[in-house]
């Protein structure tokens, strides 16, 4: 399986998103201080770089990333918005957005090791596409862990899910109540870019 290995900080600074945004609050780069970069960009250049933030935020391979995107295209309604809900609905992006990952990549990970199940049923699968009523949750035998139980208790550090997603305080179980719109993502992706870039 392909699995994006990029520095974070170094990526970041590149892209020009902040390392927030992937769940990193302390992380920086000492990677071109002064900024000396050229400062026109071609209109490829721009595009391609919309398309590749929202690769690297979501951790999506360029494959899965057009697969998506022809799905997209098909689907009623406006391409762009509906490529960014289809892949805020993916099972490793919901469980970061529950808060039981600190960032998507952790969460990538722990729903590969099989922690999480969908509607009683163990889900491996980071790319599974929630469904609304589907209730996301930690497998039993994976509670006892010590990273499982720091999300519970008075200390836990609080989360508050996008409004599409419902996770009561001290549970280790979340639930689709909608499906996201576009107002739910709260990163700074200008979506008609990847649009132009893929129609040409």
């Amino acid at each position: 399986m392909a699995k994006n290995m990029q520095p974070v900080a170094k990526r970041c600074k590149a892209l020009n998103i902040s390392p927030a945004a992937m769940g990193y609050a302390k992380k920086e780069t000492k990677r071109n201080p002064k900024g000396r970069m050229r400062k026109k960009r071609s209109e490829y250049s721009t595009q391609l770089n919309e398309k590749q933030k929202v690769k690297f935020v979501y951790g999506i391979m360029e494959r899965q990333f057009r697969m998506y995107y022809e799905k997209a295209a098909t689907a009623p309604g406006k391409t762009g918005e509906n490529l960014l809900t289809m892949i805020e609905r993916r099972l490793d992006n919901v469980v970061y957005r529950l808060g039981f990952a600190m960032t998507r990549r952790e969460a990538r990970q722990l729903v590969n090791h099989g922690h999480f199940t969908v509607n009683g049923q163990r889900v491996n699968i980071p790319s599974y596409l929630v469904k609304v009523g589907d209730v996301i949750e930690v497998k039993d035998s994976s509670r006892s862990s010590v990273k499982f139980k720091r999300l519970l208790g008075e200390d836990a550090v609080i989360i508050t899910p996008p409004q599409w997603l419902d996770r009561e305080r001290n549970t280790l179980k979340g639930t689709v109540t909608k499906l996201p719109v576009r107002e739910d993502i709260d990163m700074p992706i200008e979506e008609h870019l990847i649009v132009e870039l893929y129609s040409k």
